[in-house]
C-alpha cells in the first residue's frame, strides 16, 4: 500500500473517530484513551474505573440514524415523483446512496457482533 493511501486511511480513521468520540470521552478531558485503559490504581492488573457508556442507548441511537437515512430517501424520492421543483434528481440519488452505505454498515456490524458471540460460545469454559 502506498504512502499516500496509507495517509488517506489515516485521516479518515481520524476524522470518523472525532465524529463519533462521546462528550466527556478520554479526548476531549486530555486523557491519551490508551493510557486511561492501562492506568493501575496500585495494585497489579487493576484498570481505573472508567466512565461507563450506555451501550443500550449507543445502539438504539445508530438504528435511529440509518432509519432517518432511510426515511429521508423515501421522503426525497416521493417528492422528485411528485415533481417537486425543490428536489433535484441528484439530491434524491445522494440521499439514496447514504441510506444504502448506512444500511450495508449497520448490517456489517451485526454480522460482526453475531460472529463475536458464536467466538463466545464456542470457547471452553
Amino acid at each position: 500500500m502506498s504512502d499516500m493511501r496509507v495517509d488517506s486511511l489515516l485521516n479518515q480513521i481520524r476524522a470518523i473517530r472525532q465524529q463519533t468520540t462521546m462528550p466527556g470521552a478520554p479526548q476531549q478531558a486530555g486523557i491519551n484513551p490508551v493510557d486511561l485503559d492501562v492506568r493501575q490504581t496500585g495494585q497489579i492488573g487493576e484498570v481505573s474505573p472508567r466512565d461507563r457508556v450506555d451501550f443500550g442507548a449507543m445502539l438504539k441511537q445508530s438504528i435511529d440514524s440509518v432509519n432517518d437515512a432511510q426515511q429521508r430517501s423515501s421522503q426525497s424520492a416521493a417528492a422528485f415523483e411528485r415533481g417537486d421543483k425543490n428536489v433535484t434528481l441528484t439530491e434524491v440519488m445522494v440521499n439514496m446512496q447514504k441510506a444504502d452505505v448506512s444500511m450495508k454498515a449497520a448490517v456489517e456490524v451485526r454480522n460482526k457482533f453475531v460472529d463475536a458471540y458464536n467466538e463466545v460460545m464456542r470457547m471452553s469454559i
